[in-house]
């Protein structure tokens, strides 16, 4: 097997929750932080669902070294700008606390997811990190996303970083994962084996009001609306630049090692035994055993990171992150996912703001 059609780019969106200092309540001043962040950095902002988030976009590049760059600046400006606002901008998944202004954002799109999913859409905001992988076409796209199916879960347990809701812990590592299975678009991507029949299953469920329109496919991984990329949308906003960095190049390699392999057939995986992988990885993180959907067995998590590893070292060698991205986990192994290392802090100090104050950007 090759690596591959030469470097991919890759491009990370990441939300951030913007929270009171004193009590780890949402507040509602996302259009104060955008305006004080750097004129250089307006192309790089989007409008979010509400106005307790900050959504920020890195420029594509093919270098991991790049986005670790980006994201750096781009956390450090942010900070920066919601204490100029008085709020605490924080790398979290999940709203810790309480929010109490559901509001969507002064959007027309926005408003009418609202008005169509209801009470769903009006759920504690929740964050997430993307990483865009670029690809030669649409059909690359979706064939990626049969390929990539059974480790995403392995993915999403690496970046689980959202164990706290309503000011408790909830006992999973990734709450936000379990709060977002109420929309009826997200979930797994289900195996499809051509464009037309991609096509066909968004028109039926737009038909059904399942997706408001083509553009709620809010699958795991999709072909992107607005970009010749695959998406994948698994992670919870890591807890710091270097996780981010981590599930970056893991999916990259991913998708590498997919586009490598089109000539050999896609073992399918039984959607019941995804799906219980998918909250097995919301429920545990890395720090328990993981289901391994292709066999519907649990592993030890580690064990199942260690394959994923090896499955994709063709596309990480072929963009030169094989290291980094071991040198990463390795790091992970030994001080825990974002929702390992807040629960000790909440274990050692018993203060929901002072975890807070440690995920702050």
């Amino acid at each position: 097997m090759n690596a591959g059609p030469g470097p991919l780019t890759v491009g990370v969106e990441e939300e951030y929750l913007l929270l009171d200092p004193a009590t780890g309540e949402n507040v509602s001043l996302v259009e104060q932080v955008l305006a004080k962040l750097p004129d250089e950095l307006g192309p790089q902002t989007r409008l979010e669902f509400r106005h307790s988030m900050a959504e920020m976009v890195t420029v594509p590049t093919v270098e991991l070294a790049d986005v670790r760059e980006q994201l750096r600046v781009i956390r450090a400006a942010v900070g920066a700008a919601a204490a100029t606002a008085g709020a605490l901008a924080v790398a979290v998944g999940a709203t810790p606390v309480a929010e109490a202004d559901r509001r969507p954002t002064d959007d027309a799109r926005f408003a009418a997811i609202a008005r169509h999913y209801g009470p769903i859409a009006h759920d504690p905001a929740v964050c997430g990190c993307h990483v865009h992988v670029g690809v030669p076409s649409r059909a690359a796209a979706i064939d990626v996303c049969r390929r990539i199916r059974p480790w995403l879960p392995v993915v999403q347990a690496l970046a689980a970083n959202s164990p706290l809701h309503a000011g408790a812990d909830t006992g999973y590592a990734g709450w936000r994962s379990v709060q977002l299975d109420r929309w009826p678009s997200l979930g797994p991507t289900p195996h499809f084996d051509s464009v037309a029949e991609y096509d066909d299953a968004v028109a039926a469920l737009v038909a059904s009001g399942a997706m408001l329109d083509a553009s709620m496919v809010l699958w795991h991984a999709r072909p992107s609306t607005a970009y010749p990329t695959v998406e994948i949308r698994v992670a919870d906003t890591c807890a710091t630049v270097e996780d981010a960095v981590v599930v970056t190049g893991l999916v990259r390699g991913l998708v590498a090692t997919a586009l490598a392999s089109t000539a050999e057939p896609v073992a399918r995986v039984a959607d019941h035994l995804l799906r219980a992988a998918h909250w097995n990885a919301a429920h545990t993180g890395v720090g328990d055993t993981l289901l391994d959907p292709r066999t519907g067995h649990p592993r030890p998590a580690w064990s199942l990171v260690d394959e994923l590893v090896e499955v994709v070292e063709p596309g990480l060698r072929a963009h030169g992150d094989l290291e980094d991205v071991r040198a990463g986990l390795e790091r992970l192994r030994r001080v825990g996912s974002g929702a390992d290392r807040q629960r000790r802090t909440l274990a050692r100090t018993g203060s929901i703001p002072a975890v807070l104050a440690e995920l702050a950007l």
